[in-house]
């Protein structure tokens, strides 16, 4: 007994001393390292762009990889990787270390520019009054466990050197108007790897940290616990992890366009390719953004995020110079819809990162930051508690009964379609399962619908996209956590028009399935 307490003292003693271990940075080497992330966030997204959701569920040839030319980091300029983001940064920087998530949620809520899946439907969602609280859960959007803040969570991780608890905390009051779930955690282990790069060029051991940042039930640990496994297993051949990965993980997709389909932006998976990029890409920058790309999916995204991990860890200088000669170039030229340049966002972030340090206990000395080094604790635990999709039933399916003046719509990127805008148009549907999501896109004629479940309104809803004309692939309704069993949906057009609408077009691609 004694020799047990005895024990139970010691890891007592040994993780209060963890916690009070100092880190040291000098403020050149701090400015530089971020200098370094943000120039290599801007280098990722442009090299992958080309190829972004061309490739679903296959690797990427080596010869579809943009022929790489210096002059490119211009396009980082209108990069949702990168405006997005500086939304958030500014109500932090307006707001100070006190920001709240119902600060974060009335900046993004006037935002303008165009935005998809989950951003979209958090933004959708708070023009429709849902509150911050709400707008990233399954409530109102069939979007949590999309890749959503795990883009937009690098300005977090990168003003938290050595201090992944407080990364975690700013992480859940600014993601969680846009994610829940995986979607959520998702920013906790990009910004946990980043706080990790700042000590450490290791990439095993950076996303080791990450993944102390994850609540260990959830499955976006389970899948960075697999790609660790399999890289060990694997160490010189990454097509092999990635093979793995997909045999077990592809599947999951929730998102009204991915689900039961190849394209794949779910957080987990994608967070995967950023992980392989780094363990297999080492201490070669080319390699991290050239694997990270051929992961395919979502293949700007992630090796923007690789890519600035990488650079926190080594600094602007460590970057080849052929993928930085012209970031000055553009430097103080502001990032489309924003008021921030380059040269700007590192300024905040330096600032952003002192302040952070000082308020958990650390102090700057001359030209040294002393840092008063975390141990990474796993997120809160937020689930996104939905079963995984089961069937995909097209709007050609005899299933589906039509009443009213439906006519067929055919679409270039997705197919059939059923188009009504005259009031009264109805579409109804029986499935059996937990859940479904009527699925069909946003339009600039969208109007508006009731939707019917098993009977009862359950919701009015519209196809109004809000920000652009443009045609996006959404979901009309959804509805989860039903009873086992069959239930029936049915679809009843208005012929009203939504805000600024040009029409009262409501159109249905196909009906999800949850089992």
């Amino acid at each position: 007994m004694k020799q047990l307490i005895l024990v139970v003292l010691l890891c007592c003693s040994w993780s209060w001393g963890q916690e009070k271990l100092e880190r040291g940075i000098g403020m050149g080497e701090l400015k530089e390292r971020i200098r370094g992330a943000w120039a290599g966030k801007i280098v990722g997204v442009v090299y992958g762009a080309p190829t972004e959701f061309k490739f679903r569920a296959q690797i990427i040839p080596m010869d579809k990889l943009v022929k790489w030319t210096p002059d490119l980091v211009r396009a980082a300029l209108k990069q949702d990787d990168l405006y997005i983001q500086m939304v958030f940064a500014q109500a932090m920087k307006e707001k100070g270390l006190g920001v709240t998530t119902a600060d974060f949620g009335a900046a993004f809520k006037e935002t303008k520019f165009g935005l998809w899946h989950a951003s979209q439907a958090a933004r959708r969602a708070l023009r429709r009054g849902a509150t911050w609280e709400e707008s990233g859960t399954p409530k109102w959007t069939t979007h949590g466990n999309d890749i959503s803040f795990q883009i937009n969570a690098d300005f977090v991780g990168l003003s938290c050197p050595g201090m992944p608890r407080s990364a975690s905390d700013l992480i859940d009051r600014a993601g969680r108007i846009m994610a829940w779930g995986d979607g959520l955690y998702s920013g906790s282990f990009i910004a946990g790897m980043y706080s990790e790069a700042y000590f450490s060029t290791d990439p095993r051991q950076t996303v080791e940290t990450g993944l102390k940042c994850l609540p260990g039930e959830s499955k976006y640990a389970e899948v960075i616990r697999d790609v660790l496994k399999w890289s060990a297993e694997n160490p010189e051949n990454w097509e092999k992890t990635w093979h793995l990965v997909e045999a077990k993980w592809d599947q999951d997709d929730m998102c009204p366009y991915g689900a039961m389909a190849p394209l794949n932006i779910d957080a987990k998976l994608n967070g995967a390719y950023v992980a392989i990029g780094l363990l297999y890409g080492k201490d070669d920058f080319a390699k991290v953004i050239e694997i990270a790309t051929r992961c395919g999916q979502d293949s700007d995204c992630n090796p923007s995020t690789a890519a600035g991990i990488w650079a926190a860890a080594r600094g602007f200088a460590k970057i080849p110079a052929r993928y930085t000669e012209q970031i000055e170039s553009i430097a103080d030229e502001k990032f489309q819809y924003t008021n921030a340049s380059y040269h700007s966002i590192v300024e905040d972030t330096v600032n952003r990162a002192l302040a952070i340090a000082e308020k958990s206990g650390g102090r700057r000395e001359g030209e040294k930051l002393i840092i008063l080094a975390q141990m990474p604790q796993a997120a809160k635990l937020r689930e996104f508690k939905v079963e995984k999709p089961i069937e995909r039933i097209s709007c050609a399916d005899p299933r589906w009964v039509w009443t009213g003046a439906w006519t067929d719509f055919s679409s270039a990127k997705t197919g059939l379609e059923k188009l009504g805008s005259e009031k009264g148009c109805e579409a109804k549907i029986r499935f059996n399962g937990t859940g479904a999501i009527i699925v069909g896109p946003y339009v600039g004629a969208g109007g508006k619908a009731d939707v019917y479940l098993d009977g009862k309104l359950d919701q009015t809803v519209d196809v109004w996209p809000d920000d652009s004309r443009r045609v996006v692939m959404e979901c009309v309704w959804h509805k989860y956590g039903l009873p086992p069993g069959e239930h029936e949906v049915r679809l009843v057009v208005k012929g009203e028009r939504m805000g600024e609408s040009t029409g009262t077009e409501v159109r249905v691609h196909s009906l999800v399935v949850m089992e």
